[in-house]
């Protein structure tokens, strides 16, 4: 079995009410994600048919609708949502999805805060 590729999205932002604090809930920040998702692409390239692969433009709309959708406490939560929606692409094999929260509240400043998980067609 050959090794899968890779397509990778980064830095989406959007705005979302995702955190543990009620002000964070109520104002809303800027999230940040990244995506790697591992797949077979030769089928595609070889036919040139956008079908055979992801279209990134509906990977990058999905992702940001999910990052200013329902609020969570969590930005593990937030990173599983949107790795289950890398994985609904049926050719997706395993997805690598990082959310970074710069402005993060947590009483000292820092240049980002980030969970990065990743997750495999079961």
């Amino acid at each position: 079995m050959n090794e899968p590729d890779r397509i990778s999205l980064t830095g989406l932002r959007a705005i979302g009410r995702h955190g543990a604090l009620p002000e964070e809930r109520v104002t809303g920040q800027e999230f940040i994600a990244d995506a790697v998702l591992w797949l077979d692409t030769r089928a595609a390239a070889a036919s040139d048919d956008l079908s055979l692969t992801v279209d990134y433009a509906d990977l990058a709309g999905r992702i940001a609708s999910i990052i200013g959708g329902e609020p969570v406490t969590l930005i593990e939560t937030l990173a599983q949502r949107l790795a289950d929606a890398c994985l609904a692409y049926q050719r997706v094999r395993q997805a690598e999805v990082t959310v970074h929260k710069p402005h993060a509240a947590i009483g000292v400043r820092v240049g980002d805060i980030s969970v990065t998980i990743r997750r495999s067609r079961s």
